[in-house]
């Protein structure tokens, strides 16, 4: 394909020629912010310089280093990529629009997941192209992971990766018009580490202003460590590095060296006094925070910002089927579970017990730790944002179950993404290992999910009652969507009295 017949953007930085697919435009590898190099990978995200000419957007550009990562038998590289793809300008926006631009339109930003120290925008999940042909601008982005992004060094200014989504927000708002979307109506949605993050950009000050909407898929209103609980990250980086802990410190050692001791520090023990470590173990790294977002909500654009949040039924499989976990749990495995995530881990388990009588050890230790990671947080970000007076707030539960891994991946976590961007047919996510499972989803299922989230992008409604604290309405998507109250009222209300 001849390149130079493309679709020409100009941006504040230079102009782009991007690749046109039908009636779908696709811009790759556009910088929102300089590359973050030497001691720039522990500095606030600065501007990208201006480029003469056109500069190609057609081909994916590098990401954020990282180590390859997999989850057990599940092939998850249409969730994570194919890990690190070298290159210092990685501080990049990937822009999907409809052919020939348009005026006005809805924008969607969409953060990925990856435990902070995974995933890019080079995923195949996260192709924009059915947003683009839904009349939505859709950008992903890249942001710094694992050490350069979230770990708490003195001498640097904290959550840098959460800076760079804010960076990349600013970007959009400064040249999202030229492809035709409308800065006034961005929505920003991210799913499990990039749902936290989005939480807290909700809460961030300096983000006001810069989006009107925001879709926290699987994510956490409580999931940031506190300044104590980074310090012992902290020190066991700089101890595997063998430097002091400071930024200047860090500033002269290689990516490689970096993510190789981001690979040696998981199983730190953060529990600290009355505190809990809310990824329970699965990552060192998340958001640096001395309130978490569920708390200091109103201090950011959550307060002016409509939400659309939810989590999928059976979040915790993902940690447990494939590393065969799941069936071999046993009582002692649900017990620490609990006791890993809360003060009470007894009334715990016999709030769990109860409402699930018949569950067996597997099912009850992925609820803990499903609600550990997300439900409880999601719960108390959902509460959080209805108790805001200009605001709306709505509530789903993802609930289809993928039959892959011999029928046992169920509604886990990650599930729900295809459906969202509206490429479950893609036959990558089809076998017995693969995320969807051997057989085919429900036909209708990937484009009604996909049209609620442009409808709520588009008008703040995603064709449901809303959710408030009274009833907590949430819609159950599964083949058949159905509307219920609270439907975790009494295993998520064992973690808010805690």
């Amino acid at each position: 394909m001849n390149h130079h017949t493309g679709p020409v953007v100009t941006t504040a930085r230079g102009a782009v020629r991007g690749l046109r697919r039908g009636d779908t435009d696709a811009y790759l590898n556009i910088p929102y912010a300089a590359p973050p190099r030497g001691a720039g990978r522990f500095a606030p995200p600065r501007p990208h310089e201006p480029w003469d000419g056109v500069r190609d957007a057609t081909a994916p550009g590098p990401n954020a280093p990282q180590a390859e990562r997999r989850l057990g038998s599940l092939d998850m590289s249409p969730y994570f990529g194919t890990g690190w793809s070298r290159g210092e300008d990685y501080l990049t926006v990937n822009v999907w629009a409809p052919a020939g631009g348009g005026d006005g339109l809805p924008v969607m930003v969409f953060v990925h997941g990856g435990g902070f120290v995974a995933g890019s925008t080079r995923s195949a999940l996260y192709d924009g192209s059915a947003f683009a042909r839904d009349g939505v601008v859709l950008v992903t982005l890249n942001y710094r992971l694992g050490i350069a992004g979230f770990l708490d060094l003195p001498g640097a200014p904290a959550n840098r990766g959460l800076l760079d989504v804010v960076a990349a927000l600013r970007w959009v708002r400064e040249n999202i018009a030229a492809f035709g979307g409308d800065p006034r109506n961005v929505t920003l949605f991210g799913q499990s580490a990039g749902a936290t993050v989005v939480g807290g950009v909700l809460a961030s000050p300096e983000a006001v202003g810069l989006l009107r909407r925001a879709i926290v898929q699987s994510g956490s209103g409580l999931g940031a460590f506190t300044p104590e609980q980074a310090a012992r990250v902290t020190e066991a980086a700089a101890r595997d590095l063998g430097v002091e802990p400071h930024a200047d410190a860090f500033a002269g050692l290689s990516d490689d060296r970096l993510v190789e001791t981001s690979s040696r520090l998981s199983g730190i023990d953060l529990r600290a006094g009355t505190h809990r470590d809310p990824l329970i173990g699965l990552s060192p790294f998340s958001l640096v925070l001395d309130t978490q977002p569920a708390v200091s909500l109103a201090a950011g654009p959550g307060a002016d910002a409509d939400l659309l949040i939810g989590t999928n039924t059976e979040e915790g499989n993902l940690y447990l089927v494939p590393v065969d976990r799941y069936s071999a749990s046993t009582a002692e495995d649900v017990d620490g579970a609990a006791a890993r995530s809360h003060p009470d881990p007894a009334r715990l388990v016999a709030a769990y017990r109860t409402s699930r009588p018949r569950a067996s050890f597997g099912e009850l230790r992925s609820a803990v730790m499903g609600d550990a990671l997300f439900g409880a947080g999601t719960r108390a970000l959902a509460d959080a944002h209805t108790a805001l007076p200009r605001v709306a707030t709505y509530g789903y539960e993802f609930a289809w179950r993928s039959r892959a891994l011999d029928g046992q991946l169920g509604a886990a976590h990650g599930v729900e993404l295809p459906f969202v961007f509206d490429l479950a047919h893609l036959s990558r996510l089809r076998g017995p290992a693969a995320l969807l499972g051997p057989e085919e989803p429900p036909a209708r299922l990937a484009a009604r999910m996909h049209g609620a989230w442009v409808r709520f992008a588009g008008t703040g409604d995603p064709g449901w009652d809303p959710y408030d604290d009274g009833n907590r309405v949430t819609m159950r998507i599964d083949a058949e969507w159905s509307r219920v109250e609270d439907p975790r009222g009494r295993e998520l209300e064992a973690w808010t009295t805690a």
